[in-house]
């Protein structure tokens, strides 16, 4: 039996920049792609990772808003960042930003990301 999913497109948060969509909707769930700290309406990405971070989650909230869904519905998300270093950084925002959400987490570091960011989020989140 085929899945029937549907793809989430907003403008308030960063096109996605290759062959992929922000997040699909399928049987209940909505899975964002990485998000990067890039602003939206001016192209451009902060250059310190609390400025990135909180960038992803003002990304993340757009996508998350269009699909229906929040971060308190948030089951699991995956943190990939340039520079392990950073860690306490992106959790303290991180902590800031969920709003007392404590879903599944992964964390990794990673050799480069996409427009040589400091880090990137994934989410998987339940939709009305």
């Amino acid at each position: 039996m085929a899945t029937v999913h549907q793809i989430v497109a907003t403008d308030k948060a960063p096109p996605a920049l290759g062959p992929y969509s922000q997040a699909i909707i399928a049987n209940g769930f909505v899975f964002c792609s990485g998000s990067i700290g890039m602003n939206p309406s001016t192209k451009q990405v902060p250059e310190g990772v609390a400025d990135q971070t909180n960038q992803v989650f003002d990304n993340l909230a757009a996508i998350l808003q269009q699909a229906g869904s929040s971060f308190s519905k948030i089951v699991k998300t995956t943190v990939f960042l340039q520079n392990m270093d950073d860690f306490a950084t992106v959790n303290k925002v991180y902590q800031e930003r969920m709003g007392g959400a404590l879903p599944a987490r992964a964390c990794v570091e990673v050799a480069r990301l996409p427009m040589n960011v400091l880090v990137e989020i994934e989410c998987t989140a339940t939709v009305n």
